[in-house]
């Protein structure tokens, strides 16, 4: 059975104009057009290559969605099919195929798009930490690799959370813990940071995340974060099941082996 909702695009007051842009940084003019690359349709809507099926119509709620690009939650702007209820965020529904000279990473040029993480081994996201599932940018020249989401985040940014614009500061180099407290978690960590110069304010870029992606401003938690031993419960439930599987699965061989021995036995008696 399908999953359909019957919903009407203009009786939805979450509904976007078609010009709201994007937060990504701008890529060269002079990129070309190319096959994962959007079609916009119009009226704020678009065929993205992800979800072929439906168009994608431009929405604001505050409530908590999972990015089916990206895999990451976010809250407030989105593209969401009203049909099936697929939803991506907003840059990863606006993702360019590359960026040039991002702030992240100005050790080489190109960060290029990409669906999938690459290789047998998960990657991290090189700014958050995070484990990357799904949408990235990878540098095309070594094996830095971010969320759509934090190669949104720009050299200057205007956030909600602070009246004054944050630049990012000069990496400190990998591994040095910094001597302020981040404004936001309250800690003192290692990675690049956001300050206001004038008033002293300081911001993790990791934490920043979270209000390029809109939790921070709608004041939602995402469930991730909500309990750390729901990760350890799910580790011990996979591996409960792994064993009851091997179980089953020898239990399986050994009567399989007795059902043809018995069958053998059978049509040997039959032939005397």
């Amino acid at each position: 059975m399908s999953r359909c909702v019957s919903m009407n695009p203009r009786n939805l007051s979450g509904k976007l104009p078609a010009g709201d842009d994007g937060v990504l940084p701008e890529t060269s003019q002079s990129q070309p057009q190319q096959q994962h690359e959007p079609e916009h349709a119009g009226d704020g809507e678009m065929v993205h290559f992800s979800h072929p099926e439906h168009r994608l119509a431009r929405f604001d709620f505050p409530y908590l969605f999972l990015c089916m690009g990206c895999k990451e939650y976010g809250a407030g702007k989105r593209f969401m099919c009203q049909i099936c209820g697929f939803q991506l965020h907003e840059f990863c529904a606006m993702a360019p195929p590359s960026l040039h000279d991002h702030p992240f990473h100005p050790k080489h040029q190109h960060l290029l798009f990409f669906e999938k993480p690459g290789g047998f081994l998960r990657c991290k996201c090189d700014i958050c930490g995070k484990s990357v599932k799904g949408f990235s940018f990878r540098c095309a020249c070594c094996s830095f690799d971010v969320h759509p989401c934090c190669a949104a985040m720009t050299r200057r940014m205007e956030l909600r959370a602070h009246g004054h614009p944050l630049l990012l500061a000069p990496d400190a180099g990998a591994g040095v813990a910094t001597s302020f407290v981040c404004q936001v978690c309250r800690k003192r960590r290692s990675g690049r940071v956001y300050q206001c110069m004038p008033c002293g304010y300081y911001l993790h870029a990791k934490c920043a995340k979270d209000m390029v992606n809109g939790l921070y401003e709608h004041g939602v938690v995402p469930p991730e974060k909500s309990n750390p031993l729901v990760a350890v419960a799910k580790v011990t439930i996979n591996a409960l099941f792994s064993v009851i599987g091997g179980l089953i699965e020898g239990i399986g061989e050994g009567i399989g082996e007795g059902f043809v021995e018995n069958i053998g036995r059978s049509r040997g008696r039959s032939l005397r």
